[in-house]
């Protein structure tokens, strides 16, 4: 925004007492004059820094333009020491100036750019070849449709139509510490930055929600909450760089600019929460270290409380470095499950370590380092190592997923070894039991040859012979009765032939389309496979039945595999076994077991005549509704 304001020079005496002011301050203090910067087109690219600026800070906040312009206030300038100096204090306004020797003949366009994207108020003082100075005020305080140039950086078109040497004077004031990064273009080396700059903030966002749908997308699949905690931790870093560059205010809230002092807020506290929920689950804290298990939960509590404090006190969200202390907590907590040997915890580990050194280059641009580089590395040094931390702890992810495919997949072999082991014991008790018939038998018939040569015996002999033919009769029906009982169908023996619901869906689609298949709504007689296995969809009106559909399964909410062997069991019990016999042998709850036994012995009932031959498959007869 640009407003027109005419400030006069001062008169030439007073000139005169300025110059032989500042003469005497120059050789008294032995200072070094302030650097001028020259238009040069071969320099199309100047950024202004250490002698180049002077600054002087306003504790008060009450000094105006014509107050600098003053000889005091002209004096109090210090040279800047810094290469790019901050307002430390974000209770003051600081005043800057610089010099700038125009050159008419230029063939080129320039601008002058600052860098900083947070400043919540800029004034620039432009002086023209008249003596006049003309203020332009733009900032973070405006909304973004005021700004002359459609970029997420604050510019100004410099007027290059002299070749006198002219003094500009900048007043910032803003809630945070941030930079006097003004920087000299040529309009073209602007564009190809701008174009460069944009081109790499959409692949970095683009990126981040790449990963934010991929793991999206897996948390629908497997329903674990450390990927929905993941894509909130990457989508909250996501907003907090939006929100750094620029981005976050040209593209989501142009015509709010308050958001400005909280959408960096917000998006740090996000990413410390679901950063540390993530670290919770993906490393089974709770389990593998109980003791950080409490300490994670202390800091999330004291973060909380913390932004709650920052909403009553909207400066407290510039004390960005206490995000280091829930960082370094989900570092230290990866570093000690990865030493108990949890292997996914190494790719955290290094992930994090990418992440902690961004965070330090930050730290160091904050606290304005001077041996540090200044350039776009640095600068932009948090991104890049938040997409190798995305990258690497994507990475940690799918090995997690390998190692519970693996524990999985030795789980189940141990239950099929099992399953083997009970199959041949109960062989062996069967081939055991059938031997003692047998040797059972033949002592009966021993026995019975002998009473035949002794028929011609005493009456004495006939009763114990008689005794001992109905202890032999009891022993067999013992023995008949026991061998009954161990070919007895149990749900071991039953999961045998429906170990699983594949098997299960299987056996339902061979019985359902015994008879070929035909679509129930249009009666198309050709199909594809549906969205669930066994399924099928018509090919003509895409209609999708589910093998369960229009079966006494229909919406079970039980095992299919148990609602089997439930439907056997009441089958083979003519209907006569009780709920809770149901509950006892199928560890289910009474209450379920006797709303499903009531539905299967009603259609007992129904088909009462059909099944009356129907035999030991007459069970499967009861499984398609009519």
């Amino acid at each position: 925004m640009t407003k027109l304001h005419h400030f006069p020079l001062p008169g030439p005496w007073v000139k005169s007492f300025v110059l032989l002011l500042i003469l005497c301050a120059v050789i008294t203090q032995e200072s070094i004059a302030q650097r001028v910067v020259v238009i040069q087109d071969q320099v199309p690219h100047h950024i202004f820094s250490y002698g180049e600026l002077e600054y002087l800070e306003d504790k008060t906040n009450t000094l105006t333009f014509s107050d600098i312009l003053k000889p005091d206030f002209n004096l109090k300038f210090q040279s800047n020491k810094k290469y790019t100096p901050k307002n430390y204090h974000t209770g003051s306004s600081y005043w800057y100036r610089f010099k700038i020797k125009h050159t008419r003949n230029s063939s080129k366009n320039w601008i002058l750019e600052f860098f900083d994207q947070s400043i919540h108020h800029v004034s620039l003082y432009v002086p023209d070849t008249l003596q006049q100075y003309h203020a332009h005020y733009f900032g973070t305080e405006y909304i973004f449709s005021k700004r002359e140039y459609g970029h997420k950086n604050f510019t100004y078109d410099l007027k290059n139509n002299s070749d006198l040497e002219l003094t500009y004077y900048v007043k910032l004031k803003s809630s945070q510490s941030v930079g006097a990064i003004i920087v000299l273009r040529d309009v073209h080396w602007f564009i190809k930055y701008a174009l460069n700059e944009y081109l790499i903030f959409g692949l970095f966002y683009g990126m981040v929600i790449v990963f934010s749908l991929y793991n999206l997308l897996m948390f629908f699949a497997v329903r674990q909450k450390q990927y929905l905690y993941y894509v909130l931790y990457n989508l909250s870093i996501g907003l907090y760089e939006m929100s750094s560059d620029g981005i976050a205010f040209q593209y989501l809230w142009p015509d709010s600019p308050w958001w400005n002092e909280y959408g960096f807020g917000f998006a740090l506290f996000f990413s410390s929460i679901f950063g540390l929920m993530f670290t919770l689950n993906f490393l089974y804290v709770k389990a593998k270290a109980p003791e950080l298990h409490k300490l994670i939960i202390v800091v999330l509590i004291l973060r909380i409380g913390f932004f709650i404090w920052c909403l009553f006190d909207k400066h407290l969200f510039s004390f960005k470095l206490i995000e280091l202390i829930p960082l370094l907590v989900a570092y230290g907590t990866g570093i000690y499950i990865l030493k108990n040997r949890y292997k996914p915890a190494r790719f955290f580990v290094i992930g994090y370590s990418f992440l902690l050194i961004g965070f330090a280059i930050k730290i160091l641009l904050l606290l304005n380092v001077s041996w540090l580089p200044y350039g776009p590395v640095t600068y932009y040094s948090l991104s890049f190592c938040f997409v190798i931390e995305m990258i690497l702890v994507s990475f940690a992810i799918g090995e997690s997923i390998r190692t519970l495919r693996k524990k999985k997949d030795k789980a189940q072999k141990r239950i099929i070894t099992q399953l083997q082991i009970n199959e041949r014991l109960q062989e062996t008790l069967n081939k055991e039991l059938s031997s003692l018939v047998e040797i059972r038998t033949r002592e009966v018939r021993d026995k019975a040859a002998i009473i035949e040569k002794q028929n011609e015996e005493i009456s004495v002999m006939n009763a114990m012979l008689e005794k001992d033919n109905q202890e032999l009769h009891q022993n067999i029906e013992k023995v008949t009765r026991a061998r009954v009982m161990s070919d007895e169908v149990d749900f071991a023996e039953f999961s045998k032939i429906y170990p699983d619901r594949e098997t299960c869906f299987k056996y339902l689609s061979e019985l359902k389309w015994a008879n070929g298949y035909h679509c129930r709504k249009c009666t198309n007689a050709h199909y594809l496979s549906g969205f669930l296995p066994y399924s099928r969809r018509c090919t003509k009106c895409g209609y999708d039945e589910s093998v369960i559909a229009n079966t006494i399964f229909q919406n079970s909410r039980i095992p299919i595999n148990k609602a089997f062997y439930m439907l056997f069991l009441v089958y083979s019990t003519k209907g006569k076994i009780s709920s809770h016999k149901l509950s006892e042998i199928l560890l289910i709850r009474q209450s379920t077991c006797w709303a499903y036994n009531s539905k299967m012995q009603k259609m007992l009932e129904e088909r009462k005549k059909e099944l009356r031959n129907a035999g030991e498959g007459g069970w499967s007869k009861l499984v398609l509704e009519s």
